[in-house]
């Protein structure tokens, strides 16, 4: 951790220093200058005091662990009953590419009960080899019993990598596993990179979207990362199987929690946004609640849904989950409408993979305008308008 030390002998003006430090971080006491909590390690004294007089010290961080008995790149199965979630299948694509570079194998953790025969599907994606933990008591999710099973897997298997969808799920298990195994965890990374001397590169907006994080875990392992739905790349489903399927036993007693479920009552299917493969989002430029219903029925026509961007939520206009961008959804849809988006980068984060984007704004200087594949210029409510007669008359044309 770096620290500032002071020698005392080297200072000329003991005041002079100490008035440098625009937070009043350096002090006198019985004639001896001292850093106290208000130093903010901006180093204006190590830079315009007498040299020598403040210096600057980073301790040389030892490495804590042998990264050669670290191996294999690992995916977390997310699933319901079985039923494995899309962003699995994103996460393999991206554990092959940061596999390859290492040359280690690919690992797919799957717990739950009643499982083992889904495990199949999971080798047309070139797993090298599936953990299977079926049991009885891990039919339903309970933090204390998976992160139990998760810290027996790494503790007989030590991957060097462990890759987490950033689901309901996921968001609650991969903060506690990285807190079992003392080891770091980066969340909603939008990039991941492999090192040839097997470190991750974790990258991932920080401060608002203002800035990327480049975050690394150098000295502990497992490296541990979770990545939102619809970021990464699935692989395409292969007709022949690779790769086996390893059934793996924990003892009962250690699967026991404090929590239990009793019941699970099912809500009603609805169909996300990230699900949709065209969306209409609707941006800070619509003027008043009821003009949505002009880019609900260009959504309907065009078989989609509507969105929005984080002024609306917070205006009460539209349901949080249509929220796009860093504090709402990420989404890939074939084709995005934007209008009278500006296109923040919080909100492009979220939407920036999409096949097709199509801007519409009056601010021929919009951000957005620099994302989009096709920018139209003008007001939305003569565009739009002028938009939806166009497919009507096309529909009764065909």
């Amino acid at each position: 951790m770096p620290r500032l030390e002071i020698h005392q002998e080297k200072i000329t003006d003991k005041k002079a220093l100490i008035d440098i430090c625009p937070f009043g971080a350096l002090e006198e006491k019985d004639g001896v200058v001292s850093i106290n909590a208000a130093c903010k390690m901006c180093r204006l004294c190590v830079k315009k005091g007498p040299a020598g007089a403040v210096e600057y010290v980073e301790d040389a961080v030892k490495p804590t662990i042998d990264k050669e008995k670290w191996r294999g790149i690992a995916v977390f199965v997310d699933h319901v009953d079985g039923d494995i979630h899309p962003v699995t299948y994103e996460l393999i694509g991206k554990a092959r590419e940061l596999a390859a570079v290492i040359h280690h194998p690919v690992y797919a953790l799957f717990m739950g009960n009643e499982i083992t025969g889904k495990c199949e599907e999971l080798l047309h994606y070139g797993i090298d080899k599936v953990f299977v933990y079926d049991d009885p008591q891990l039919a339903r999710f309970k933090i204390e019993s998976y992160t139990t099973v998760f810290e027996d897997f790494i503790n007989q298997n030590h991957p060097t990598a462990i890759l987490v969808g950033a689901t309901t799920v996921g968001r609650q298990l991969a903060p506690r596993v990285a807190a079992r195994m003392r080891t770091g965890l980066t969340a909603d990374c939008t990039v991941l990179e492999m090192d040839e001397n097997t470190d991750l590169g974790q990258i991932r907006p920080a401060f608002g979207g203002n800035i990327m994080a480049h975050i690394m875990t150098p000295n502990h392992r497992p490296q541990m990362a979770t990545v939102r739905y619809k970021v990464m790349n699935a692989p395409e489903r292969q007709a022949e199987k690779s790769g086996v399927i390893e059934p793996c036993q924990i003892a009962a007693d250690k699967l026991k929690a404090r929590v239990d479920v009793l019941d699970i009552v099912k809500k009603a299917q609805e169909q996300t946004i990230e699900a949709s493969d065209v969306l209409v989002v609707a941006g800070r430029g619509i003027k008043k609640q009821e003009d949505l219903q002009m880019l609900e029925e260009l959504a309907e026509l065009l078989g989609g849904q509507i969105a929005c961007t984080r002024p609306l939520v917070e205006a009460g206009w539209v349901d949080a989950k249509k929220q796009i961008g860093l504090s709402g959804r990420t989404v890939r849809p074939k084709l995005i409408i934007t209008c009278g988006v500006s296109g923040a980068i919080q909100f492009v984060a979220g939407m920036n993979h999409a096949d097709c984007i199509v801007a519409i704004n009056k601010d021929e200087k919009a951000p957005i305008f620099k994302t989009a594949h096709y920018c139209m210029y003008g007001d939305l409510y003569e565009v739009i308008p002028r938009l939806i007669e166009k497919i009507k008359a096309g529909k009764e044309a065909s």
